[in-house]
């Protein structure tokens, strides 16, 4: 492991540099009602226009929509990969920049947060598929949890047409833990 090309920051501003849409695979399902129900079931939401037909019909959505917050959980990976997925498919790039952070010492992450955009409600039917891209990271930072960079990446969802239907922003903080004293006790 080498300094090769400069700075950690210089590295890593080349990956954001070099960094190009991709589209992922389509959804395993369509948006469907009984999940719609399952997710409203377990969040407790109980607007009608999610799951009452008549309800639903009657609204400005003249039928069934899901709930925006679904989003992510229609593109969701399940927990084994499909037989045509290679299993490296769900491991971290090796030489992209989390690769780079980690080598680095920033071993440790954490969610910061999240910006959804909803462009139209997702209605039964609906088969998403997710174009992202890494979009920032941030210069070094001195954080409560220790020192860092924010990593941003932008997803675009489109239905079955391509028509774009969600964003979303979603940034994360590599950190290096804070180094804890060897003393006795």
């Amino acid at each position: 492991m080498g300094n090769e090309a400069g700075t950690l920051d210089e590295r890593l501003q080349a990956f954001v540099a070099k960094s190009r849409p991709h589209v992922g695979p389509p959804a395993r399902d369509p948006v469907n009602q009984p999940m719609i129900r399952h997710w409203c079931d377990a969040i407790r939401d109980t607007n009608p226009v999610y799951t009452d037909e008549e309800a639903a019909a009657q609204s400005v959505h003249g039928g069934i929509v899901a709930p925006p917050t679904m989003l992510q959980a229609w593109t969701m990976r399940g927990l084994e990969p499909k037989p045509a997925e290679p299993e490296q498919a769900a491991a971290p790039q090796a030489d992209g920049p989390t690769a780079l952070l980690h080598e680095a010492g920033y071993t440790s992450v954490v969610a910061t947060d999240c910006e959804q955009e909803y462009k139209r409600y997702l209605r039964p039917g609906d088969l998403l598929t997710v174009e992202g891209e890494l979009e920032s990271i941030s210069g070094e930072k001195r954080t409560a949890l220790g020192q860092g960079y924010f990593v941003t990446t932008r997803s675009t969802y489109l239905d079955q047409d391509g028509e774009v239907v969600a964003e979303m922003r979603f940034r994360i903080l590599w950190f290096k833990p804070p180094q804890r004293s060897s003393g006795g006790g």
